[in-house]
């Protein structure tokens, strides 16, 4: 796109000294070619001028959010760069020289208008590659999230998974009858949430807990005196956004990945640190043998946070303890947090 804009660019600047030599152009008797060749020259200097406004309020403000402050901010310094302009013109090359006798505001309609047209060229195609890149991302995201949806589904669909939901669940109805039906209940609660979000990019920070405890209410059915898990969410943080299934591929991870034993218990933490990520930590007691893995982990939250608005995730390991932070994202429009992020 950068080639291309650089033909345009080159090739229009000789077409438009024509015009502009033809309809403006100093005052004083001269030549045609004189006029053109300073049409050039000036058309030339407005003409970059304006692409490196163009190009550094791009750069300044990115997002389709700021779209409206950055062409406001974009048109004035647009203006005030080509009256200006103008000025030292008339300043240059009009008799007597040396001096502003004679400008108007009217000596820079020509230009300002030539300056508003090719703006709007720009601005246009700035315009449709955004929409085109919008829509990339956006299918590219829509393509991960249904392969996370898939993979997640498909781990607790596993025969695995469900030799040992129903073993424990075997195991507790001739016990307790009240704890066999609130684990039926987390288990249907697992799957509702992994179908009712498989379209949605965000959800909110309370809602992903619910399903995540839901989740570890099933862990620790199998691992009664070996797991333990700990919340330490503030309310203030609960209205956030996060990517769903994010936090239970993490817990899942470290499940699938650490020693559980009474010997050596498995210790996860969940919370938010410096209200700008939430983390998930854990003591760090890798197994030898792990077991077949889908592929769904790190790599797919980075990938989704990628495709989110360039967000990273932290992932830290020590001596004793692996942990994975992960951003928390605002959302300009509660209602559907598939709309916009604020930066």
């Amino acid at each position: 796109m950068k080639i291309k804009e650089v033909y345009v660019r080159w090739l229009g600047i000789p077409l438009v000294a024509i015009i502009m030599a033809l309809i403006y152009g100093p005052e004083r008797d001269m030549t045609f070619g004189e006029k053109y060749l300073t049409s050039v020259l000036f058309t030339t200097v407005y003409w970059n001028g304006s692409f490196l406004i163009f190009t550094q309020y791009r750069k300044r403000f990115p997002e389709i959010s700021l779209t409206t402050k950055r062409l406001l901010l974009t048109i004035l310094t647009v203006i005030c760069f080509f009256l200006i302009g103008d000025m030292l013109i008339t300043f240059f090359t009009k008799e007597p020289f040396f001096s502003f006798e004679g400008y108007t505001l009217s000596h820079s309609i020509p230009s300002l208008s030539a300056g508003i047209i090719i703006g709007m060229i720009y601005e246009t195609v700035y315009f449709f590659e955004m929409w085109k890149h919008s829509i990339k991302m956006n299918e590219a995201l829509k393509h991960q999230q249904m392969r996370t949806q898939f993979e997640v589904l498909q781990n607790q669909m596993s025969p695995h998974f469900l030799f040992n939901s129903l073993n424990t669940l075997t195991a507790i109805i001739p016990e307790d009858a009240d704890a066999a039906v609130e684990f039926t209940q987390n288990l249907s609660e697992v799957y509702r949430y992994i179908l009712q979000n498989r379209d949605r990019e965000l959800v909110s920070l309370k809602e992903e807990l619910a399903f995540v405890e839901a989740y570890v209410f099933l862990l620790k059915m199998r691992y009664p005196e070996n797991l333990h898990v700990d919340f330490r969410i503030e309310e203030s943080k609960m209205s956030q956004s996060i990517a769903p299934l994010t936090l239970q591929i993490l817990i899942e991870n470290s499940i699938k990945h650490n020693v559980i034993s009474k010997t050596k218990p498995l210790f996860i933490e969940v919370y938010v640190e410096n209200g700008q990520s939430i983390i998930v930590k854990n003591n760090l007691q890798i197994k030898k043998v792990i077991e077949k893995s889908t592929k769904t982990g790190l790599a797919n939250i980075q990938k989704r946070y990628e495709l989110l608005g360039n967000k990273n995730i932290d992932i830290i390991t020590t001596a004793k303890n692996f942990l994975v932070a992960v951003p928390l994202l605002n959302v300009v429009h509660q209602k559907d947090p598939n709309l916009v992020l604020e930066s």
